[in-house]
């Protein structure tokens, strides 16, 4: 936490820094998943291309939705972030794994490239979050 008079009130002052990383984000999920829809038809065919696109889109709303629910939150009262946290994190693994048991009953081919999409979503995601706060944030607070 930021002593008072420091960094803390400086980002107060923008309301926006809380999302200011999610363009970045989403560019690069948008540039994974015409990637993933391409490698996914090549090698699969159209389920394949489907799944994979599909999959870094469970993955971006996913994480979009928690970014703007916490970065909401954190501006209420930062109180909330842990409760509202971990109510999204049981309430999205819920859905994903009821989705997951839906999709995998019908026998669709698209399967495990959804799988697969998911797991190259959370990695570009993650991988682009460091970078940016590790190069673009850290430089914009330096200041």
């Amino acid at each position: 936490m930021a002593e008072p008079g420091t960094r803390g009130a400086e980002l107060t002052a923008d309301p926006r820094w809380r999302l200011r990383h999610l363009p970045v984000l989403l560019a690069a999920s948008a540039v994974l998943g015409a990637v993933a829809a391409v490698v996914g038809g090549v090698t699969g065919g159209g389920d394949a291309a489907l799944g994979a696109a599909a999959g870094v889109a469970v993955t971006v709303v996913s994480y979009t939705l928690t970014t703007v629910v916490l970065a909401w939150a954190d501006g209420i009262n930062p109180q909330l972030i842990l409760p509202l946290g971990v109510g999204l994190y049981v309430a999205k693994f819920t859905l994903l794994g009821v989705v997951m048991v839906v999709v995998a009953s019908t026998g669709w081919g698209g399967l495990p490239a959804l799988a697969a999409g998911i797991a190259a979503g959370v990695a570009v995601w993650t991988g682009v979050h460091i970078w940016w706060l590790t190069r673009v944030h850290s430089r914009s607070s330096a200041g």
